[in-house]
């Protein structure tokens, strides 16, 4: 049994669609990220840096548990575990990594930036969010372009490049002003590549498992969000007397 400690957020589903697809035995644990949970004694045990998702496999090497945190190590530790989302052939398995750590690099922390500015800045901060709208416009810009010369971000496979993807772009489709208006079609509109790779992977059965799997942290996410004051916020954020001091 593998316990996936996390919210509903892509990094989280990542990891989700993952075990749908491999059919690995989990379970959700809700870590209440808006009022601090992540920065307690047990869970920095388990996330040295106060994120999700985790994972712990009770089930690890030699039969004994294993934790892995940081979606990426998380993604490569279960491909091994279960022989699937990552080639043997070492060519292709390099292609599938470079993709993977350009989500984990670039597309996911732009994506993440970009939301920030969007959401949670204060007035006058035009230029960040022109900047991270920019390096998020180019980075689909990217993917598109790769998904035109071949079917998936590693080559000829599904992979966990991709699944480490779909998750983003999905939450882009749904969040992002440009998209949100015309959702699916505003996307495939825009990157016609990846529209074309997104029908595909969204229709997977696995895809629909992981999100109804996640839907239920949503009803405790948005407790512990209408439960937030600003003491909260600032933690969450580190700003203010949680800032970090260099």
């Amino acid at each position: 049994m593998i316990d996936l400690y996390g919210v509903v957020s892509p990094n989280v589903q990542k990891v989700a669609i993952m075990l749908e697809e491999t059919g690995l035995a989990y379970r959700l644990r809700h870590v209440a990220i808006f009022s601090g949970a992540q920065f307690e004694p047990a869970f920095e045990a388990l996330s040295p840096n106060h994120k999700v998702p985790v994972i712990v496999d009770q089930d690890g090497p030699g039969g004994t548990p294993a934790t892995v945190f940081e979606s990426g190590a998380i993604l490569i530790y279960l491909a091994e575990k279960a022989r699937w989302g990552l080639s043997a052939d070492p060519i292709a398995r390099s292609t599938e990594l470079q993709w993977l750590m350009l989500q984990m690099s670039s597309f996911g922390p732009m994506i993440g930036q970009y939301v920030h500015f969007l959401r949670y800045a204060p007035p006058g901060s035009d230029y960040a969010l022109d900047r991270y709208t920019s390096q998020v416009r180019d980075l689909f810009a990217v993917i598109d372009r790769r998904l035109g010369a071949a079917p998936y971000l590693g080559g000829d496979a599904y992979s966990i490049a991709d699944i480490s993807v779909l998750p983003c772009v999905r939450g882009a489709i749904l969040f992002f002003p440009w998209f949100a208006d015309g959702g699916e079609a505003a996307l495939a509109a825009a990157h016609p590549s990846i529209g074309r790779w997104y029908r595909e992977l969204s229709a997977r059965p696995a895809f629909d498992r992981a999100v109804a799997s996640l839907d239920a942290l949503r009803a405790q996410d948005e407790a512990v969000l209408a439960a937030c004051g600003e003491e909260d916020w600032d933690r969450f954020l580190k700003r203010g007397r949680y800032a970090v001091a260099g």
